[in-house]
């Protein structure tokens, strides 16, 4: 089954874009694969006090991924996956493509700020050339009614 790789963090795009990936998942019958990464820079601390933050930071991800995944169960009929990988965004994103070979699709949110559409999109912009798999970028700023529409 293919699957559609949407990356989960703390920035308002992310909400469209985990929409976008269930809705695109339902229509074709795929499935979701939700990744968050924990930057390493985040432990930087004595190991016993890095690893209670590192714990923490898993316990964040999985209750902010449990509302995604029970959103897209209910309205979508999409069962997503989840995958916590330690490193450097970029990277681990890559990484991540290449490990599972069912993925065939990066969805992305775009940030609508002033400040640029983002730093994954934009790091990953200057690789669309030698991705391994299509890239969709989803405007942070897209309405539901228009998500659905396109989807």
């Amino acid at each position: 089954m293919r699957k559609f790789l949407v990356v989960l963090d703390d920035s308002r795009e992310c909400l469209n874009a985990m929409r976008f990936a269930a809705m695109r998942a339902a229509h074709t019958g795929g499935g979701v694969q939700v990744l968050s990464v924990i930057p390493p820079d985040e432990f930087n601390h004595w190991i016993g006090v890095g690893n209670i933050m590192r714990e923490e930071a898993r316990e964040r991800i999985h209750a902010h991924f449990e509302v995604f995944a029970k959103w897209m169960r209910d309205r979508q009929g999409v069962d997503p996956e989840l995958v916590i990988r330690e490193g450097e965004p970029v990277g681990e994103i890559i990484s991540q493509i290449t490990d599972d070979g069912d993925i065939g699709v990066l969805v992305l949110g775009a940030s609508a700020e002033k400040g640029g559409p983002g730093p994954i999109v934009t790091a990953m912009s200057k690789r669309f050339g030698t991705l391994p798999v299509p890239l969709t970028i989803v405007p942070g700023e897209l309405s539901k009614e228009r998500l659905e529409a396109i989807t």
